[in-house]
């Protein structure tokens, strides 16, 4: 039995001997803010740990939308439809049926159910705004309304028919269109019309929002600005969606939620890629929906948020032994692409370290100090 011991404690003080001339157990931590300071390891970034006035700061930065302000698209009282280019209207001046019919411009028009290139009876206006009518000759009525399209021709007229009656509207709308693209049922172009383009009705028309769509991130271009929308927020803060006006050419994008992923790894139950929720989870979220932390392996002092944004890379840190620290975890927004890293404790580190410079040392000196 002596024997047994004996090489027990030759093979442990060897492993020992070893691992301290290797540094088997040192520099087993990520570099934090009092670190800083090395002149020679100026790669790493600068560790930021989870505190209260982090996580109030943090909030604040993101009531700041990126992109343009939603704001600038609210219009609680849209303006009416103007007529433009490729508009057909139909017109007609009521007891002068020699107005109608024959005469009047044809322009090919694809209802989308007809044949292309089905003739549509109307006058069709021009590329530079304008109609020709019997009459009257040539009006401009790109930019006006129904209303002041019509009283212009009624007084073009008057000075050849007595107390014109005319009713005019538009036939069919072509001039202005959105384009819906991404996580709704039916992508494509939606033309204005008569109605509203608010947001809400060129999703509706859309065929709505598919299951994968995240509302947090739908993403609206005009021109070079870009605005960020998030619907549910907007719901939250008692803004009807309905209320932001789109104008034409504008292009509306709904990502996918498959975009906003949050990466969970290192010392946890089940490390895994986790979807967030309309844009939201919370790093207690992650940690609870990938099992928590190992009780093996997992150091509740190291947990790590990576963060990726255009200026730099952010490292924040957690310690999970302080006093109210679930709490911080909680009010802790993750953003997709955050990648959640649990350390390992220094004594795992060592034994996975010396399992690698020695396989099976320790379990084959247990085996042989047994009687």
């Amino acid at each position: 039995m002596s024997s047994h011991y004996y090489f027990t404690a030759r093979v442990l003080c060897t492993v020992f001997a070893l691992c301290n001339v290797l540094g088997c157990a040192s520099d087993l931590h990520l570099q934090d803010a009092s670190t800083d300071g090395n002149v020679g390891q100026s790669a790493a970034p600068v560790t930021e740990m989870i505190t209260e006035q982090l996580v109030a700061q943090e909030k604040a930065i993101q009531v700041v939308p990126s992109g343009m302000n939603w704001r600038d698209l609210v219009q609680p009282d849209p303006p009416p439809y103007t007529i433009g280019s490729s508009d057909i209207l139909s017109i007609t001046v009521w007891d002068h049926p020699e107005l109608a019919g024959a005469g009047m411009a044809a322009a090919a028009f694809d209802t989308g159910a007809a044949v292309a290139n089905t003739p549509q009876q109307g006058f069709s206006v021009d590329h530079r705004g304008s109609i020709q009518f019997p009459y009257a000759g040539q009006v401009q009525v790109a930019g006006l309304t129904e209303e002041a399209a019509r009283d212009l021709l009624v007084r073009r007229l008057a000075k050849y028919i007595a107390s014109p009656n005319v009713t005019l509207r538009v036939q069919a709308f072509r001039s202005k269109r959105v384009y819906v693209d991404g996580e709704v049922k039916n992508a494509g172009v939606q033309a204005i019309n008569d109605l509203p383009m608010t947001l809400v009705e060129a999703l509706n028309r859309a065929g709505g929002l598919l299951p994968t769509a995240d509302q947090s991130r739908i993403w609206l271009e005009r021109g070079e600005a870009r605005y960020s929308i998030n619907l549910r927020e907007l719901v939250q803060k008692g803004v009807n969606p309905g209320s932001l006006l789109l104008a034409h050419g504008d292009v509306v994008r709904v990502h996918s939620r498959e975009e906003s992923k949050v990466f969970v790894s290192g010392e946890v139950v089940a490390p895994k890629a986790l979807t967030m929720h309309d844009g939201r989870l919370t790093l207690n979220e992650a940690l609870g929906e990938t099992g928590g932390i190992s009780p093996l392996s997992g150091d509740a002092r190291q947990i790590y948020v990576v963060r990726k944004t255009p200026q730099r890379t952010r490292v924040f840190q957690l310690d999970a032994r302080q006093t109210g620290s679930l709490a911080m975890a909680e009010s802790f927004e993750l953003q997709p692409k955050d990648i959640v890293f649990v350390a390992a404790t220094p004594l795992a580190n060592w034994n996975r370290k010396l399992s690698l410079l020695f396989p099976g040392a320790l379990t084959s000196a247990v085996g042989v100090s047994r009687p």
